[in-house]
């Protein structure tokens, strides 16, 4: 066994040992010419002031070669391909015989690269060259275009006599030059004064109500951003005060400036100019003046197609709205009119028009609606017309996957859901889901192999709060697309654990009153769990057996307990039975006085013993919570973010009400008792925040701290496995693998760690390497702790601020492969700082890779 180790060790220099001599005699030259300069940096001085402004530097249209880890690697990549691969396709070609050649040319170039050595040399080539990056040899027309780009930058911020040039900087090293751009800036130009000339009376009048919101002011400096906002305001305003058809493009500025006088004032006139609106027709352009629109109508076809004459269709009157429909109205009217935000005799909006988008879409019963706005010959007045086209009233989906994992030799998951919409003729959607999972299992200790899990679950979402005796309109409006979701669910594992059922119900509202804001309310949250084979508890967990099996060695010879100890075949040490055994031996210790109760064997017993009931009794858990999320994060492109979720659950407060009103039943220990289980009772809260820094060239810097504590109270002493935390994992720390970590400074004290204080802090560098490749170096820091609970180990709960040394630290690195749809990643992880160790043997005792682990996941931890 030792000697393979090393074998494998020597295998491992000797690669890493190859890699670094093929990396170090790579020539970054090999294909820049003898009169070329290899770019390596460029630098950008305004007035001899170094700018790192991200914006201005991307405004350079040369980068130099991209390194990862100060390395040229992608340059290296291309320099390894062929220069001419065809050549030694043509010198493979002419060692063929001749009538072979013949026949090889009457092939297609792909039949023939199929053929030899020409498809290894031309293929690898080309693949060397499509995932390398060509030589930055520095072209001077580009740096000529990057200057006019700098000017024309400082240009639009009101430098307008700002003049540009270059210098090649030598590095000192052979053919390899920096780049400087220098940009002298001048003196700024400053707005003197601001006139308009507006040609709609009506756009006049709602442009002087709120003239005082413009971004461009008197004695601001000038800078075409703030023309660019300025257009954006005037056109959102206008838009929402009821000119429905007005265009941007009828907004222009003219900078006014005297140049027959000799002025040295840097200052200018400012004229905005708004024109009538401009229609093209067939042969001429008209222009007309903008008007301010009220809706005289609003129409609303449900179940629309374009094969349906509008003239046959039958209408209905509600509300101000009039419905059409064919043959039978499908909805209830009020379903459709809550959806649209456009009222009749109000003012246009076009606020109220996105509104009406989004709310129709999140009915989930209608494709992507088509609105549309006819105008009345007086053009003060709207008809707007707003076709529905359904989805269709029942979906299907299958789904198959197959895992594996520590416990899962293979698994094999199917799961299938049927969608019907429009249940209740409300817009409702009702879901039905089931599915499975069977495989093999790892754990050789269980009486099979074989485990199977069930599960089965009921979603039905109204598109409003419901909610009984109370209008929330007023309070939500459906421009939130509030939504209530009544949910039931049952799932059954065999041979998993100890068997558990679960049962889930759930009753809550979401809304969002902006796109970057979502709160979720669920008013009632029950799940109880029940575990079938508690008697199961010392063969899953193992590392809690032989903790009891060890203490239990000091009495092998006591003879009232000889009947709980039987010798494996094999062995000559005798081993506790279970359950028999390990359930005498306990009762032995805690009930029958055999040691002193203040003795250390009473107390770990007594600790093994609270962990055994707490992890085999059933839970009942009756909660209500509140989630609030936000971020500003604009599209899957914004790499600059952040992202701030806060939670606050209560269990067990409404069963501990109605207990003062009608007796409960208690248990042995005095809890109350809901059909013979005791329900839980705690506060909990967490806070997760995400940050994230565009560095450029596809560079990130991700950030993310979290903190969770859940107290127990009144019907509770602790918090039951399902609600409690854990740390490691491919997600979490991701040096120790899932529940291997902590609670505080122990070290693996059970299978399955976990308490009720958690603190992670996860920072990671995220980098390009080769075409979809990207790498990352990580920093993940946390740990967890009881608190407030039955839990009196020292080591495993927060005590006080000197507890915090017990954060473990975390470091390694990734590799990760974009599939576009999602990210695969592998990352390893060292633990640089464990708090499991003596203190003078924490830092990097543990930091290497017969310690460190391997974790896969999909997509970013964070």
């Amino acid at each position: 066994m030792n000697t393979r180790w090393r074998f494998n060790i020597g295998i491992t220099k000797i690669g890493v040992l190859s890699l670094a001599v093929i990396i170090t005699s790579c020539n970054a030259l090999k294909r820049v010419e003898e009169d070329e300069l290899l770019l390596t940096k460029n630098n950008v001085f305004a007035d001899e002031e170094k700018v790192v402004d991200e914006d201005i530097q991307s405004l350079i249209a040369q980068e130099p070669n991209s390194h990862v880890f100060g390395f040229p690697l992608r340059l290296h990549l291309y320099n390894l391909a062929k220069k001419n691969p065809d050549s030694s396709y043509q010198a493979w070609l002419h060692r063929k015989p001749k009538r072979e050649q013949r026949w090889i040319n009457l092939l297609s170039r792909k039949q023939v690269d199929r053929l030899g050595e020409s498809f290894v040399v031309k293929g690898a080539s080309e693949w060397l060259k499509s995932i390398g990056e060509p030589p930055a040899v520095i072209d001077t027309a580009r740096v000529r275009k990057s200057l006019q780009r700098l000017s024309a930058y400082y240009g639009s911020k009101g430098y307008f006599n700002n003049t540009t040039s270059y210098d090649l900087v030598p590095t000192g090293r052979k053919q390899r030059a920096e780049v400087n751009y220098n940009v002298a800036l001048g003196k700024p130009y400053y707005i003197d004064s601001l006139s308009r000339q507006i040609a709609s009376p009506a756009i006049d009048s709602i442009y002087e109500l709120h003239r005082e919101d413009s971004f461009i002011k008197e004695g601001k400096q000038f800078d075409l951003v703030d023309f660019n906002l300025e257009r954006e305001r005037l056109t959102s305003l206008f838009r929402n005060s009821g000119v429905h058809n007005f265009q941007e493009s009828s907004i222009t500025y003219d900078i006014l400036r005297d140049t027959s006088l000799l002025r040295d004032d840097q200052k200018m006139d400012v004229e905005l100019n708004i024109d009538n609106l401009r229609s093209r027709g067939d042969t001429i352009v008209s222009s007309r003046e903008y008007k301010v629109h009220y809706f005289e109508k609003i129409n609303i076809f449900a179940d629309y197609n374009f094969d349906v004459d509008i003239n046959s269709l039958q209408s209905l009157d509600y509300e101000n709205y009039t419905i059409y429909y064919k043959d039978k109205l499908r909805y209830k009217p009020k379903a459709l009119t809550d959806a649209v935000f456009m009222d009749k005799d109000s003012l246009y909006r076009d606020l109220d028009r996105l509104r009406t988008y989004r709310q129709i879409t999140n009915l989930n019963t209608f494709r992507y609606p088509n609105i549309e706005f006819i105008e009345d010959p007086t053009q003060t007045r709207l008809i707007s017309n707003i076709y529905l086209a359904p989805r269709p009233k029942y979906s299907l989906g299958l789904d198959l996957d197959v895992t594996h994992s520590n416990i899962q030799r293979l698994g094999v998951g199917f799961s299938t859901s049927l969608i019907t919409r429009n249940v209740f003729a409300g817009a409702e959607t009702l879901s039905l889901s089931a599915g499975g999972t069977f495989g093999l299992l790892s754990d050789e200790s269980l009486p099979e192999d074989f485990f199977s899990e069930i599960r089965g679950d009921i979603n039905l979402t109204f598109p409003r709060i419901w909610f009984p005796f109370l209008n929330t309109k007023k309070i939500i409006p459906y421009y939130m697309l509030p939504q209530s979701r009544i949910a039931t669910g049952t799932s059954f594992q065999k041979n998993i654990g100890l068997d558990r059922q679960t049962f889930n119900n759930v009753y809550g509202f979401n809304w969002s009153p902006t796109d970057f804001k979502r709160h979720t309310v669920e008013l009632l949250n029950i799940q109880y769990v029940r575990n079938v084979n508690p008697d199961r508890f010392f063969n899953v967990y193992q590392s809690t057996y032989d903790r009891l099996d060890e203490i239990a060695d000091d009495f092998e010879d006591e003879p009232t307990l000889s009947d709980f100890y039987q010798t494996p075949e094999g062995s000559d040490d005798p081993r506790l039975i279970i359950p028999e055994g390990t359930t005498g031996f306990t009762e032995a210790i805690l009930d029958d006085g055999l040691v002193p109760t203040d003795s250390e064997t009473f107390r770990d017993v007594s600790r093994i013993e609270e962990r055994r009931v707490r992890l085999t009794e059933n839970n009942l858990v009756f909660a209500s919570n509140y989630t609030f999320s936000k971020n500003n994060r604009v599209d899957i492109n914004d790499n600059s973010f952040y992202q701030f979720r806060f939670k606050l659950e209560s269990a067990g407060n409404l069963l501990a009400g109605v207990s003062n009103i009608i007796p409960f039943e208690m248990s042995d220990t005095g809890d109350r008792l809901v059909f013979g289980v005791p329900f839980s009772q705690y506060v909990k809260t967490e806070f997760d925040y995400i940050k994230h820094w565009d560095l450029s060239r596809g560079q990130v810097l991700a950030f993310r701290s979290f903190f969770g504590v859940a107290v127990p109270y009144g019907n509770s002493d602790n918090i039951p496995f399902i609600r409690s935390y854990f740390a490691g994992g491919s997600n979490d720390n991701r040096a120790w693998n899932p529940y291997s970590l902590g609670p505080g400074s122990t070290r693996n004290v059970n299978d399955f760690n976990e308490a009720n204080l958690k603190i992670a802090l996860n920072l990671e560098y995220r980098f390009p390497i080769v075409g979809d490749f990207k790498g990352a170096l990580f920093a993940d820091a946390g740990n967890i702790w009881n608190v407030w609970d039955d839990v009196d180990d020292p080591d495993a709960t927060l005590n006080d601020f000197a507890s915090l040394a017990d954060i473990a630290l975390g470091t390694g690195m990734g590799l990760r492969y974009d599939f576009t749809y999602f990210v695969f990643r592998v990352d390893f992880g060292f633990k640089t700082y464990n708090p499991a160790l003596d203190p003078s043997r924490r830092w990097f005792t543990d930091y290497n890779f017969a310690n460190g682990e391997l974790q896969i996941g999909i997509n970013y931890p964070f």
